[in-house]
């Protein structure tokens, strides 16, 4: 048989089993990697404490405030479609993103109603305003859901 790295084996008493220690009444009786006595011996002593790493966490300044957890929506405004788009075409999440209107087409999109519109546009899977609906209704344009 040839030899090869995964056949090698170490010899016969080579290798010591693990020393199970603080395990019960079977093991043997000795500190558990837990030095001597102590607050840090005894047992309900929190990790943090004992690494010396409650004093770092207690001088640490906490965060203040609140961070929504809602995604952020852009806004497009319909002065801006009405330069970008021509008539009959469809205002998308990734149509704008093509356009550079907006910068992730993943986030929610909602067209408000701010500056005027004379082209006839569909708008789809953008929240819109209730008056940019209505000047695109006005331009012949639609909001579809």
């Amino acid at each position: 048989m040839a030899i090869s790295l995964h056949t090698l084996r170490s010899a016969l008493g080579a290798k010591r089993g693990k020393r199970r220690v603080g395990r019960g009444l079977g093991s043997r009786g000795t500190t558990a990697g837990r030095g001597q006595k102590g607050q840090s011996a005894r047992s309900g002593v929190g990790g943090l404490k004992r690494l010396g790493m409650r004093s770092l966490m207690l001088a640490t300044p906490k965060l203040r405030g609140f961070k929504s957890i809602a995604p952020e929506v852009q806004a497009v405004n319909i002065g801006v479609i009405a330069g970008k788009y021509i008539a009959g075409e469809f205002v998308t999440p990734s149509t704008l993103m093509k356009k550079g209107l907006i910068t992730d087409k993943t986030l929610p999109v909602k067209v408000l109603g701010s500056g005027d519109i004379s082209v006839a546009v569909t708008v789809k899977n953008c929240a819109v305003s209730a008056s940019a609906a209505e000047k695109i209704s006005k331009a012949g344009g639609s909001v579809a859901v």
